[in-house]
């Protein structure tokens, strides 16, 4: 084994170590300027060279730790100061020099040991510690060209080739490893060969980076082990039955399907085994659910090995597939490609347990599911009792090029601590094939290592060689572990390569010529473990012969069945979900009402503060303002009529969960959901008090890290495992929304249509046009509902009794205009049989608009109050005008449709103007669209010009939505067509407001004024 670098160099180091009697030193830097940082060893220089003298070292400096000093100067003022009082220097220097004088009296061979010699074998140890993973043989193809440091070279320590038998005390320390209690004396061969073993042979730690001696002690037990991890014949076996089950399912794959798309494992074939053996792991430690979520590369090998999927399922799917046979009540959407599908499984551990797997399906879109994992983790979690987070975890599996390059894992590794993110920790397991789609590493990051963005969380990185089986067996392993001690993350680096292009069909040598001709003539991680087994004489050649023979058996048998195969109703919902309607089943309407009772308890507790409490002034005055509004019934505000949904859905038994950017106080300061003591800073949430014993997570309420991808990919995946809770996420403003587009794209607006997933989670963003400029004016709602599926030129079933418009459509748009329709619409969320996601345009000035008020009376189900009509209390998807028209009005020469608060400023000019022929009706639900109600008001006023209004830009906002579906509920009526809407509102534009004020308010009256002018409006499409 070599340890030491060129000879004249090592002869030079040795020199220099003759002269550490008489030579006088100084401090160097050595290795690149990055490793610089971390540590510095001594240079010898002649007295003829005018080296500087020796400064006293200050007394300050003598209480620092042992693993601080490096100087050889420092060392001897600290060894003359502890000769003249042991208690001048650290604790840990007076160990060292008590157990080094001790040690060096009672052991001959080492009496020739300096101070100085045994603080740089120290520092030698630490630097393998360190450095060490450069070293390892991590590549399977050997290609990478890495450049060993000079600190792992001995000889840089003054160290030479007769000093590898001599013996050296190392140390008592209260560390682990190498620097334990347990081996105090070794030669310097013995110490380097096993350090060499430790830190650079197949698997390449990174820990050194982590501030905590605990977790740093933890990995030096485990890694620094007097002997190699040896496994016994039946785990090898088990390992080797594990390995020919992932490289038979591709090679079989391969062989039926040769021109078929499948991003198959051919390179990686290990991750099988390593998944399986860290899942028994980490059942025999207490896990019993894995979620799991990983991109399109090996997804089938685990879909099918892994996460047990059918074989024949899958085979079938790659024949073409069927769509499920007709049955009453299937909804079997678009689907989606065999590789982003998802499945669930209860599977059996080689430890006797069983543990619950779920891949969660994706689009390919790479690392847009990481967060959706964690927060589907931790809703498991949640609804388990998991308070220590032992039992639910979540895995992450990862390519190279996307790990570096795609700022959601950035996103997704920062909620890991925050406390109402955390999950106790998520494995991420990197597909490291060393090149992404045709892009090599050099071109595809800026680090060393695709993984080093986890250094930020300070998460232990395992690089392990991907022909190693039982390197990526141990370091999985490993990784379970840890997540199981300290309940933080962790990576394990699967150093691989991938036989076959991005996909089988695409030609690889066209950019990586040098690479694939190394990976022709590569053997399989498979047959490199045969041979080490048949060599090792643990396993005959029959033996092996005997399980390939068996897995090809079962695969072709699969594959037999697969031709017969009929698709059965997908069990597409957990047991949560059990009862909730599919889009072709009718579902019954229910009101959101609530007994009075009920209100005005719930309102007491969310308005009343403990008499110890010491708001804020200001604070104090809003909440004595929101009792006497429950009090009284009246003026009921938009903050109030939130948490008075929030309030009933608790006492309801249901989950409640609000995160995102500011929203404890509100980004506009209305809703404080959380106040804090002036004095002692102490925090209070009214909202977890509403009922007796209440979970202290039955409400969540959250400010979130400034990230919109990341946690609304969490919140999505948190709202999918269970239907009873109200999950909320909430944009500081609307315009921000679009930081998390791949989510609405790729999710959440058709999720469903895809995999069959529902979910109804609840998005707030704030949209209005105020004069804030074209970041803080519009949420895009024009983006929504252009991703909307319902037909513009159908009118569908329109009873109340058949009605199953919302449940088709693939999610909904509304902009509310009243308290207690927000109120209703929240509640609407949970009070159904089905689940859909809600969109909400949320207000900005309308929050503490005098007219924005509602009736506590229309919050009830009371009949006769103001919000009951002949179906009951519930969300109005349609508010008629306000000045109680008889249902015929032949008088009336303009209908105004329009959405937001823009109805308030139209209200105020038709006063101002005294336009009493002008109605006014707010589209309160833009999509799916009210067929039903806007025919009413066409038939009420049916001489009245139709008129869609609205403050965004022609090109924005609902008109483009509306005015096909206008026009399709005006033909069915002989009121004309589309082209007889008449537009009011803002000309096309490619800002979405102006920046200027004035500006501004000069296109709004222009607005308002022409929506209510006496004339008629002309059809040229501009304000």
């Amino acid at each position: 084994m070599v340890w030491f670098r060129a000879g004249s160099r090592v002869a030079k180091l040795a020199v220099r170590r003759t002269l550490t009697q008489s030579g006088s030193y100084v401090a160097r830097a050595t290795g690149s300027p990055a490793q610089s940082r971390c540590f510095q060893t001594t240079v010898f220089r002649s007295k003829a060279q005018s080296a500087p003298v020796p400064r006293p070292v200050p007394l300050s400096r003598l209480t620092d730790s042992f693993l601080d000093g490096t100087s050889s100067v420092y060392l001897e003022e600290l060894q003359r100061a502890w000769e003249q009082d042991p208690n001048s220097v650290d604790e840990s220097w007076d160990n060292f020099f008590r157990n080094f004088v001790g040690q060096a009296t009672t052991s001959p061979g080492i009496s020739g040991q300096t101070i100085q010699e045994s603080m740089r074998l120290l520092l030698l140890v630490r630097a393998y510690q360190v450095y060490g993973h450069m070293k390892a043989k991590i590549d399977p193809l050997g290609l990478e060209e890495r450049t060993i440091p000079d600190d792992l070279d001995p000889g840089l320590y003054g160290f030479s080739e007769a000093d590898l038998d001599r013996e050296f005390f190392v140390g008592v320390w209260r560390l682990s490893g190498f620097l334990s209690e347990n081996r105090p004396v070794q030669t310097l061969r013995a110490i380097l060969t096993r350090l060499e073993q430790a830190y650079c042979g197949n698997i390449g730690f990174e820990y050194m980076h982590i501030a905590d001696h605990e977790k740093c002690n933890w990995l030096r037990d485990k890694i620094e082990t007097p002997t190699s991890t040896q496994y016994s014949r039946d785990r090898r076996e088990v390992i080797l039955d594990r390995l020919i089950w992932s490289t038979q399912f591709e090679n079989f794959l391969a062989a039926k399907w040769t021109a078929a798309k499948r991003f198959g494992l051919e390179g990686c074939e290990t991750l099988i085994p390593g998944m399986k053996e860290m899942f028994d792991r980490s059942a025999d430690l207490g896990v019993e659910s894995i979620v799991i979520g990983m991109s399109h590369r090996g997804r089938l090998n685990v879909l099918g090995n892994v996460v047990r999927k059918p074989l024949r399922q899958i085979f079938s799917e790659f024949s073409g597939g069927t769509k499920p046979v007709d049955e009453v009540g299937l909804y079997t959407g678009t689907g989606d490609v065999k590789y982003h599908l998802g499945t669930s499984y209860d599977r059996p551990t080689r430890g006797g347990k069983r543990i619950h797997l779920s891949l969660v399906a994706n689009p390919s879109h790479l690392e847009a599911v990481d967060p959706l994992v964690v927060g589907k983790t931790r809703a498991k979690q949640y609804y388990s009792n998991d308070v220590d987070r032992t039992k639910n975890m979540g895995i992450l599996i990862h390519g190279d090029g996307s790990f570096a390059g795609q700022g959601v894992v950035y996103e997704t590794l920062h909620l890991s601590a925050l406390p109402n993110y955390t999950t106790g920790g998520t494995i991420h397991i990197v597909v490291n094939n060393q090149v992404a789609f045709t892009t090599d590493p050099t071109a595809g990051r800026s680090s060393q290592y695709c993984t080093d963005v986890a250094k930020a969380l300070s998460a232990p990185i395992f690089h392990v060689n991907g022909d190693d089986v039982e390197a990526v067996v141990h370091a999985c392993e490993l990784a379970a572990e840890w997540r199981q001690t300290f309940h933080t993350d962790v990576v394990v680096d699967i150093v691989c390569y991938r036989r076959f292009g991005h996909n089988e069909i695409d030609e690889p040598s066209f950019t990586q010529p040098k690479m694939y001709k190394v990976i022709r003539n590569h053997p399989s991680a498979a047959e490199i473990y045969q041979k080490k087994l048949l060599e090792s004489g643990q396993v005959t050649k029959e033996e092996i012969d005997k399980i390939n023979s068996k897995v090809l058996s079962i695969l072709n048998e699969e594959f037999l069945a697969s031709k017969d195969y009929v698709p059965k109703r997908r069990d597409w919902l957990s047991a949560y979900w059990a009862g909730f309607k599919s889009p072709e089943q009718l579902s019954r309407i229910r009101n959101t009402g609530v007994k009075p009772e009920i209100l005005k308890n719930v309102g007491k507790a969310i308005t009343t503060l403990p008499e110890t409490f010491k708001p804020h002034r200001a604070v104090k005055r809003i909440f004595e303002d929101r009792a006497r509004m429950i009090e009284s019934g009246e003026g009921i505000d938009w903050a109030v009529a939130e948490s008075l949904a929030f309030a009933t859905l608790l006492v309801e038994g249901n989950h409640v969960r609000l995160s995102g950017q500011d929203v404890e106080r509100g980004t506009f300061s209305h809703r404080h959901s959380v106040l804090h003591d002036q004095e002692t800073g102490e925090r209070h949430c009214p909202l977890d008090h509403v009922i007796m014993n209440q979970d202290e997570e039955m409400f969540t309420v959250s400010n979130s890290s400034l990230s919109e991808f990341g946690v609304l990919g969490f919140e999505l995946g948190y709202s999918m495992e269970n239907p009873n809770s109200l999950i909320l996420w909430e944009a500081q403003f609307g315009d921000f929304a679009n930081g998390a587009q791949v989510m609405f794209d790729q999710f959440l607006s058709s999720g469903e249509a895809k995999w069959l997933r529902q979910t109804g989670l609840v998005v707030l963003l704030p949209h209005g046009y105020d004069g804030q400029g074209p970041e803080h004016s519009s949420a895009r709602m024009e983006r929504f509902l252009q991703m909307s599926d319902d037909n513009p030129f159908v009118i569908p079933e329109m009873d109340s009794t058949l009605r199953t418009q919302i449940q088709e459509c693939n999610w909904q748009v509304v902009n509310v205009t009243t308290p207690a329709n927000y109120f209703h619409v929240l509640r609407r969320q949970i009070h159904r049989e089905f689940r859909k996601p809600l969109i909400v345009m949320a207000p900005k000035n309308l929050l503490r608009h005098k007219d924005c008020k509602s009736n506590l009376s229309e919050f009830d189900d009371v009949e006769g109050h103001p919000g009951f009509d002949k179906q009951g209390t519930r969300f109005k998807r349609l508010i008629k005008d306000q000045n109680y028209h008889s249902d015929l009005e032949e008088g009336i020469r303009r209908l105004v449709l329009c959405s937001g608060k823009l109805y308030y400023e139209l209200d105020e000019q038709r006063k101002k103007a005294d336009a009493k022929d002008v109605a006014i009706c707010r589209v309160e639900q833009l999509c799916p669209f009210p067929y039903d109600l806007v025919q009413r008001e066409l038939k009420r006023y049916p001489n009245a010009e139709i008129v869609w209004c609205q403050e965004e830009p022609m090109n924005m906002g609902a008109y483009s939505y509306i005015a096909p579906r206008l026009g399709t509920a005006m033909k069915a009526l002989k009121r004309g067509n589309v082209d007889d809407i008449k537009y009011v509102g803002r000309a096309p534009s490619a800002a979405t407001a102006t920046g200027f004020y004035m500006v501004h308010t000069k296109e709004q009256n222009e607005i308002v004024h022409k929506a209510t002018q006496p004339e008629p409006i002309n059809l040229s499409h501009t304000a």
